[in-house]
């Protein structure tokens, strides 16, 4: 198999940076559609894309698309493809679904129609009358769009935000990959400082350790798709060894990360050391009207409380209050914060430079960007 066709998975308001990270991965078909970014290029991409890309959330293996507006066209068209080229005989292969705006609308149908399906184009294929389905693990959906099937196998395995770092995290903890999206949308470089006055479960700092460091994402995990035997362990190993070929681990960054909760801060640190950032990131206690920085033309990134209960709502309100005055003495400094809090600008006292719609799971939010003075620029020596 030379060429195959991947279909990056991205949360709404996403999708271009994951276009841009599998550019910057060196693929040039690049298409990008409401919650995905679909594009073509050799194998070794299953590996590459699985390990390095930040914000998207799984990588798929396209394997077809149609119209299907009858489950007889549905059965017969997936029997059509080439299954066996891809799942090998003793695999294990549940289906999963989804329909939305089709004629099909039984999702359950739908799943059990293509697993029929597959089944007798692999029957076909190997000579055999049932699958004990025992071996190697291949997830394939069916996904029904306006009547259109798209058949995909799941090459991720657990989800991309699954770093393989945070065991334990707080109450309601900020998506891996909507961390990095927020530092990968600001102009932070690794010479600069870099602040999250709202730590949490410290996911931000550690997003941005990763990212100042050149270090891919999925470096310290598994992925379904390492036991598929036409990928091969050659593929994988090149791929892992070019991640350790181009991290930079003696790049030194100023990430500071602070929370009002102690425990939070433990937490925190725990995390940190467990993706191997221990010594590099500094965590405080302190509440937020006393955040101080001696650095300048930092970056400051935070997931504040947003006030979404309404006992909360007077506290979270006077917390906006207090991060615009503190706010206001880190002069060079460029601000980024993420709330669904409607009334955010006002609060804080300044209209942001710039507004990005995204979405914190299914809640829709507001990215505020304040943009500080440019850096001078450095005197090359």
């Amino acid at each position: 198999m030379e060429k195959v066709t991947l279909i990056a998975t991205a949360t709404m308001g996403l999708e271009a940076l994951v276009a841009r990270e599998v550019k910057d991965l060196g693929y040039e078909d690049v298409q990008v559609d409401n919650g995905k970014v679909t594009f073509t290029a050799d194998v070794s991409a299953i590996p590459r894309a699985n390990l390095w890309l930040r914000t998207a959330d799984r990588v798929k293996l396209k394997v077809g698309e149609f119209k299907a507006y009858t489950f007889d066209e549905l059965f017969e068209k997936t029997k059509a493809l080439p299954w066996a080229d891809l799942i090998p005989v003793h695999a294990e292969f549940p289906v999963i679904g989804k329909s939305v705006k089709s004629k099909l609308f039984s999702v359950s149908d739908c799943q059990a129609i293509v697993k029929k399906a597959v089944v007798e184009s692999m029957k076909k294929r190997y000579k055999r009358g049932w699958f004990d389905e025992d071996g190697p693990f291949y997830r394939i959906e069916v996904a029904l769009h306006k009547d259109v099937a798209t058949l995909t196998i799941d090459t991720s395995g657990t989800g991309l935000h699954k770093r393989g770092y945070r065991y334990l995290h707080n109450e309601a903890p900020l998506k891996e990959t909507l961390a990095a999206a927020m530092i990968m949308l600001t102009p932070w470089k690794p010479d600069r400082p870099f602040a999250d006055p709202f730590t949490g479960s410290g996911t931000i700092p550690i997003e941005a350790a990763m990212i100042g460091q050149n270090i891919a994402p999925g470096f310290n995990r598994d992925f379904v798709s390492e036991d598929w035997h036409w990928i091969g362990k050659d593929r994988w190993n090149e791929a892992r060894q070019e991640v350790e070929d181009v991290a930079k681990y003696d790049q030194p960054l100023d990430i500071l990360g602070a929370d009002i909760d102690h425990r939070s801060v433990e937490l925190a640190q725990n995390n940190a050391m467990e993706a191997g950032f221990g010594e590099l990131i500094s965590f405080k206690q302190m509440q937020v009207k006393d955040f101080r920085h001696r650095g300048e033309y930092g970056i400051l990134v935070g997931n504040p409380p947003y006030g979404e209960r309404l006992g909360e709502r007077p506290e979270v309100e006077q917390m906006y209050r207090d991060m615009g005055r503190t706010f206001q003495l880190l002069d060079t400094w460029s601000i980024y914060m993420l709330t669904s809090h409607e009334g955010f600008e006002e609060l804080y006292g300044k209209k942001a430079t710039k507004k990005r719609k995204l979405y914190n799971g299914n809640l829709k939010v507001d990215y505020y960007q304040f943009f500080g003075p440019r850096p001078p620029r450095k005197e090359v020596e």
